[in-house]
């Protein structure tokens, strides 16, 4: 489970690719975009949701200052990514 805030324009550097687990990302408050291959889904209201499953490469952007909450499962024994994902 992943608290991320985010500031308008805060992008991630490169796709996550071969990425093993399902995953939701729900937006708290602000504007994010999550790119995945052929379709970019836009979360604008409290709530709003988007999930994918294993294999599923994918990217984001705050398109506004951003707090979404990302949950991704099954746990991966000493996962860390270094600066957020």
């Amino acid at each position: 489970m992943k608290w991320g805030v985010h500031p308008r324009g805060d992008e991630r550097a490169e796709w996550v690719r071969g990425e093993e687990r399902t995953a939701v990302l729900v937006l708290i408050s602000g504007r994010f975009r999550v790119e995945l291959p052929g379709r970019s889904v836009v979360l604008e209201r409290q709530g709003d949701y988007v999930v994918w499953g294993p294999g599923v490469d994918h990217s984001w952007y705050a398109e506004e200052e951003s707090v979404v909450l990302t949950v991704r499962w099954p746990s991966v024994p000493g996962y860390a990514v270094a600066g957020g994902g």
